[in-house]
């Protein structure tokens, strides 16, 4: 009995430090199904979406998803410092250096976290390697909960800084249609150009960051609508409808930020197992299409019409539609439609100080081009 107490420990143990390591410091995409922090993650998110579903206040719910990401983490590293200490407490016990768990318990956690209490150290000298190597990794768990966080942080912060100025660019939710309408104009292609390059860029952190954390995913925008899924579903609608064919507009470059964006859909997809939904709600019926195109000719822009085109856009959709609407169900997100709402604000033209205002004129501004 005492020799299982010791394996058990032993491996209780070595799961938890393994699954630190490939939760935090491992820099690249685990996987492997059997794990951890997967098993908590999913786990803990079912529940979750489960209670906050049964609030009928649309803000409180979306508050209520919003508190998960972070709270997550503090529960998993809880549950890693449990573990470690369960694991040391029963190979204490198995080796006889207290009379019971509940005495082997106590002075495993004393030892994790200094509290003050280890004058009943063993004496011999297995008990006081093991004690020392409990400190050793009690320390370097602290060290890991205090460094794991600030790169959390800084990748959601870059994250959201790009969400944040599409807001202006192609109204709140973004839509492809408006973010087409206000690149119109002088210039505007060659900003259009500049922001597929910018979010081309943003694809690939995301891709980066998301897979080596991802927890990240969980963290919500500031604004009800918006989300780091939202706006990257946008810009490959928007990709989308320039490699189809739209006047004056660079198509290597649509041609690029869609690649990485779709590589950035799809493998986050598969490590939440979120398997593709190809049948579902669709996002741009023949009716919308046409009214899209009608909406872009009154701004000046000419989309390709024909069989051909429609065939195309139909293709380019089958490419990341069934990723982003499986990804949508699983983390409970919006995905933004093709075409604006009517009469919605955007976010920076409203403010909590002024309810029912109407929406402001920037200096110069062309209303019936841009906003």
């Amino acid at each position: 009995m005492q020799v299982l107490d010791a394996i058990i420990g032993v491996i209780l143990v070595l799961i938890v430090l393994w699954d630190g390591f490939e939760t935090v410091i491992l820099p690249r995409r685990v996987t492997r199904r059997v794990r951890l922090a997967r098993f908590f993650f999913r786990a803990t998110w079912r529940i979750w979406t489960l209670a906050a579903d049964r609030i009928c206040s649309r803000k409180r719910h979306e508050a209520m998803l919003s508190y998960f990401g972070p709270l997550s983490l503090i529960l998993l590293l809880a549950i890693w410092a449990a573990g470690l200490i369960s694991g040391f407490a029963l190979i204490y016990f198995s080796a006889g250096l207290h009379p019971g768990f509940e005495q082997s318990l106590f002075f495993s956690g004393s030892v994790f976290f200094p509290l003050g209490g280890t004058g009943n150290i063993p004496n011999g000298m297995a008990g006081k390697s093991l004690a020392i190597l409990e400190a050793a990794l009690g320390f370097g768990f602290l060290a890991i909960l205090i460094s794991y966080f600030p790169p959390l942080n800084e990748s959601f912060a870059r994250r959201e800084v790009r969400i944040s100025l599409m807001d202006a660019r192609a109204g709140s939710p973004a839509t492809a249609a408006e973010m087409l309408r206000r690149h119109y104009g002088q210039y505007g292609m060659e900003e259009l150009k500049q922001l597929f390059a910018d979010w081309e860029i943003w694809s690939a952190e995301l891709l980066e960051s998301h897979l080596s954390y991802p927890a990240l995913a969980f963290f919500r925008s500031q604004h009800d609508n918006q989300s780091w899924l939202a706006a990257m579903t946008a810009i490959l609608d928007t990709s989308a409808l320039v490699i189809v064919g739209l006047e004056g507009a660079c198509v290597r470059q649509a041609q690029l930020t869609f690649a990485v964006a779709r590589h950035a859909i799809v493998d986050l997809s598969y490590i939440f197992r979120a398997a593709p939904m190809k049948s579902g709600h669709d996002r741009l019926p023949p009716a919308d299409l046409a009214m899209l195109r009608s909406l872009l000719a009154s701004s000046g822009l000419r989309l390709q019409e024909g069989e051909e085109a429609d065939r195309k856009l139909a293709e380019l959709r089958a490419m990341y539609e069934p990723y982003v609407r499986s990804l949508s169900k699983y983390l409970h997100m919006s995905l933004p439609p093709w075409l604006p709402e009517s009469h919605r604000s955007d976010n920076w033209q409203t403010s909590g100080w002024e309810p029912g205002s109407g929406k402001p004129r920037l200096p110069g501004e062309v209303v019936e081009r841009h906003f």
